[in-house]
């Protein structure tokens, strides 16, 4: 019955990444504690796994269908390395307690951005029609043939690339939520790029922590984490196919109910512990 779940969760976890670009890395760790009894360490580091395997399979597959920019991608990912680390190293620190309140703190939150943007506020995928977008091929920093820099773009992507490095190393989560706003605002990206794309930045820095908390004594049940991961990651292969073809945006309104509900289950599991 176990692994029935780890499949059906798996499956739920590829989907989003692949079809929505996050999303579902926000749920890997509630399913490792809740349904397939890890700790809260075992869930955050075992989450890096199902999340960084899924999100490659989710990109290379993005990438033959030619939404991806490898390049930006990469280049993201590189600046989120740094906080990835220091937020591995962190989470090391913490009592599990604190690590499971923080994680519903943060999927509260997740969750009611996501409703805002449902209700139609803040929504970075609809332009400002008044507001000037740099172009695709546009650099944010040259060398040639003079010194040249667009600054308050690339402290918006060094800001948001150093928060997304924390999160995935602190809480195991893939950061996709906050990777696809920044992709779409800070360089411009269209939406299908974006979402794409985020799939390599979230491959990563989703490595970059496990590789921080490899040696740390916390390890997962690898089977689980294994068969979770195997259905993740060929759901993400058919949501990145899927991705130009279904309705994306009924997809992401039964996804946020979805994060909210777990949201509030997780923060009523984890907030007693505390007291």
């Amino acid at each position: 019955m176990i692994f029935v779940l780890a499949v059906v969760a798996g499956a739920l976890i590829g989907l989003s990444l692949g079809a929505l670009g996050g999303g579902g890395s926000i749920l890997a760790v509630p399913v490792l504690v809740y349904l397939l009894d890890q700790s809260p360490a075992q869930a955050t580091t075992g989450s890096l796994v199902v999340v960084g395997v899924t999100s490659v399979a989710g990109a290379v597959a993005a990438h033959r269908a030619g939404n991806v920019l490898l390049g930006r991608g990469v280049a993201f990912g590189v600046v989120a390395i740094g906080g990835a680390a220091a937020g591995a190293k962190a989470s090391a620190a913490v009592s599990e307690d604190v690590l499971l309140a923080s994680f519903a703190l943060l999927m509260l939150l997740v969750g009611a951005l996501m409703a805002w943007r449902r209700l139609g506020h803040g929504d970075p995928t609809r332009p400002d029609p008044d507001k000037k977008r740099p172009g695709l091929d546009d650099p944010i920093i040259s060398f040639s043939p003079t010194f040249r820099c667009a600054c308050p773009r690339a402290l918006k992507v060094l800001v948001t690339a150093t928060a997304v490095g924390l999160l995935t190393g602190f809480l195991g989560v893939g950061g996709g939520f906050l990777v696809v706003p920044a992709l779409l605002l800070a360089l411009a990206l269209p939406m299908t790029y974006a979402v794409g794309t985020s799939l390599v930045v979230i491959s990563i820095t989703s490595a970059s922590a496990l590789a921080v908390r490899a040696g740390s004594g916390t390890s997962p049940d690898w089977v689980l984490v294994l068969v979770l991961t195997i259905a993740s990651s060929i759901a993400a292969v058919l949501g990145a196919r899927l991705a130009d073809r279904i309705d994306t945006d009924k997809l992401q309104g039964a996804f946020t109910l979805l994060v909210l509900g777990v949201a509030v289950y997780t923060a009523a599991r984890a907030f007693p512990a505390l007291v």
